[in-house]
């Protein structure tokens, strides 16, 4: 098994003027390009002492350089440690000191955090700049200290040919879990998981060079990271790239650019509904795939998204112990609605109960994934590697269900699943049903304590602009489509929904204060 950067070196030398790279403001760089600037880092690397097994860590948005630096780490052999662009001082002293990193990554117009946290942990902060090759190592001073001479670190022994060689169970990346339960373990995703789950999507997509990928998800979340950026990579395409997200520049970029594929999750494909106007669908004639992931799609944005571009969405279901990966819709097969399609090729998928027994169809359990796209563990904790892997599978803590064709329906998080009375409700059914309003843009259903019933259903709203907010009326709304111990009892309205880097609704982020006096 060949390093995970391979790709990017066999199509320089093989195609070396096929653009591999588009960034805003008309940057574009070729796969030659592309070799150069990384191999320019691995250089550094190299000459700074740092190599196979250490641990680089790494804050840039989604721009080229973060491309050149994450393929120049890994080319050194050494492990990316790919953190969020938001992350405060505290959060990313707590990566950096878990990790054992040896140097710090940063993007020179993220906040000062970057560099804070690498004085915090006494290892050395290179900030990445659009220049040459991307790569900037400051001597010592307020962005902090050189691992070597600055002398050693830009003038290295010779040029990087060729990226080092590695075994499949490497560890090529470390990325962090949200943390939800604890604080954040980093999950290894060797050079094998990576080389799956491109050969994955290469193969149920049918993407080739000629295709033309286009995303604005972060690049450093294992959805941006794996499932599109080291797909391109691997088949030779063009990707264009969005630092953040934004409605209009995402649909000038699909239409500009004429992509033929692209990725986001269900807030994106929402936004861009609300965005579109009058703009027209020929406009949009080249996608031909859109892929969702990173949280569940209501069937309610998936159908009218379709409608509206023409394009259907094809949503899949993966975790980052999962290089993002684990099932997925395909064109060729009809999948039923709320279905995040049947196991990737390669991948199984089991639904358990709580003892362990493998459910029939139908049956609602905890789902687990087998394959070759599964963690290697969490760095530095085998016991908690142990909790959730087992003989090959993966237990990820998701409620769902197999349907008779064997196609995947998320219920909803184990830890989301609100018990009222004694009734189970899954905050995804009804927000599904919530979505079906004409004025609800967006929508999370939430358990708040309450002391009659153990908890309470709350939902959270934001209304389309100019709708009137009437809790009453959306709750008598919601009774004529759903049961009476599902519907709503708490509801606030809200200008929008905290999200994540991927544009993830936060549900943890939401605060139960918003909710006291909402009775309906």
């Amino acid at each position: 098994m060949s390093n995970a950067a391979q790709p990017v070196w066999d199509h320089a030398a093989a195609t070396p003027d096929r653009t591999a790279l588009n960034g805003t403001a008309g940057q574009s760089w070729t796969y030659a390009a592309l070799r150069d600037h990384a191999a320019a880092v691995a250089a550094r690397l190299r000459a700074a002492g740092i190599g196979p097994g250490a641990r680089v860590l790494l804050i840039a948005p989604s721009v080229p350089e973060f491309v050149a630096a994450y393929y120049g780490v890994l080319s050194a052999g050494a492990i990316a440690v790919t953190a969020n662009t938001m992350a405060t001082t505290p959060e990313l002293e707590y990566i950096g000191t878990d990790a054992g990193i040896s140097l710090v990554l940063g993007w020179h117009a993220v906040s000062p955090a970057p560099a804070a946290a690498a004085a915090a942990v006494g290892v050395p902060y290179w900030p990445l700049r659009p220049e040459l090759d991307g790569l900037t190592p400051p001597a010592s001073g307020p962005e902090g200290p050189a691992a070597e001479p600055e002398g050693s670190a830009t003038a290295p022994e010779g040029p990087v040919t060729a990226p080092v060689d590695v075994a499949p169970d490497d560890t090529a990346a470390i990325l962090y879990t949200s943390g939800t339960t604890g604080r954040p373990k980093g999950a290894m995703l060797t050079h094998g998981n990576l080389h799956a789950c491109a050969s994955i999507f290469e193969q149920v997509h049918r993407l080739g060079p000629d295709d033309r990928a286009g995303t604005a998800l972060p690049l450093f979340h294992v959805y941006g990271q794996a499932c599109v950026l080291a797909t391109t990579m691997r088949v030779g395409a063009s990707l264009s790239l969005l630092p953040r997200f934004e409605p209009q520049e995402m649909l000038a970029l699909i239409r500009d650019r004429r992509l033929t594929t692209t990725a986001g999750v269900p807030t994106m494909w929402n936004a861009l509904l609300h965005a579109a106007g009058d703009a027209d669908p020929a406009d949009f004639a080249s996608l031909r795939l859109a892929s969702s992931g990173g949280a569940s799609l209501p069937g309610e944005v998936k159908r009218a998204f379709e409608e509206r571009f023409g394009c259907t969405i094809m949503e899949g279901y993966g975790l980052t112990e999962t290089t993002g990966s684990a099932t997925v819709q395909v064109a060729e097969r009809a999948s039923a609605v709320g279905s995040v399609g049947a196991a990737l090729p390669g991948c199984e998928i089991a639904v358990r109960a709580l003892d362990g027994t493998e459910l029939p169809a139908g049956g609602i359990g905890e789902v687990h994934v087998r394959g070759p796209v599964v963690m290697k563990g969490y760095w530095g904790r085998p016991e908690a590697t142990a909790e959730v892997v087992r003989d090959g599978w993966l237990a990820t803590g998701d409620l769902g269900l197999l349907d008779d064709a064997g196609e995947l329906h998320i219920v909803d998080r184990k830890k989301d699943l609100v018990i009222r009375g004694g009734y189970n409700v899954y905050p995804r059914e009804v927000e599904e049903v919530l979505y079906q309003h004409p004025d609800v843009v967006e929508a999370a259903v939430v358990g708040v304590p309450d002391d009659h019933y153990g908890e309470e259903v709350a939902a959270a709203i934001a209304l389309r602009p100019g709708a009137t907010a009437d809790a009453a009326a959306l709750r008598a709304w919601a009774k004529e489509r759903l049961s009476a111990y599902k519907v709503p009892h708490l509801v606030a309205f809200v200008d929008a929904l905290p999200k994540g880097a991927t544009g993830k609704i936060l549900k943890r982020a939401i605060d139960r204060a918003v909710f006291d006096g909402a009775s309906g």
